[in-house]
């Protein structure tokens, strides 16, 4: 199981979120496989924080490539994301869902997740990361969900990425 690399994440999100899928999300010690994700990108997308500027929550958005950004949805739930592509690029990747927990929520609850590790870096934490174990699995898309605040065309953007189960 190798633990992925700042090159890895440090490529546009459309390129990454597809190959997070079938990867492995390890928080301490524990490992879940990463069954959806959703790409989030930059200002110009409607649906990226980072669209309305550059604020406290989001400032975490405009920093280096495998930075993980984790932040509280609707008061209750805690969401995790992993930046990608260059430094004050805005754009990420939404781990939406796992094999042993559907739903961005239930997975940050079942590994322990929450605000804490907000701005942990992937690469080099002993506490969180994503390995790749070899495991290869067919991806398909679809629109991205939970999204209603975004324009039209951004929501209708195949940028979710789903482990292919069919």
């Amino acid at each position: 199981m190798e633990r992925l690399t700042y090159a890895f994440y440090h490529r546009h999100a459309l390129e990454v979120a597809p190959e997070l899928v079938g990867k492995l999300l390890v928080y301490n010690g524990k490992a879940l496989r990463i069954s959806e994700t959703e790409a989030y990108c930059g200002t110009a997308d409607t649906a990226c924080h980072a669209h309305k500027g550059r604020t406290p929550r989001t400032e975490v958005l405009y920093a280096d490539a495998g930075t993980v950004y984790v932040y509280l949805c609707y008061g209750v739930h805690w969401l995790m994301n992993i930046i990608t592509g260059d430094a004050e690029d805005p754009q990420g990747v939404l781990i939406r869902a796992c094999l042993e927990a559907e739903g961005p929520g239930k997975l940050t609850r079942a590994l322990g997740i929450t605000g804490a590790q907000n701005r942990a870096n992937a690469v080099t934490s002993d506490q969180i990361w994503i390995a790749d174990d070899g495991f290869r699995c067919p991806v398909r898309t679809a629109p991205r969900i939970g999204i209603g605040y975004a324009a039209p065309e951004d929501q209708a953007k195949p940028w979710r990425f789903l482990l292919d189960q069919t």
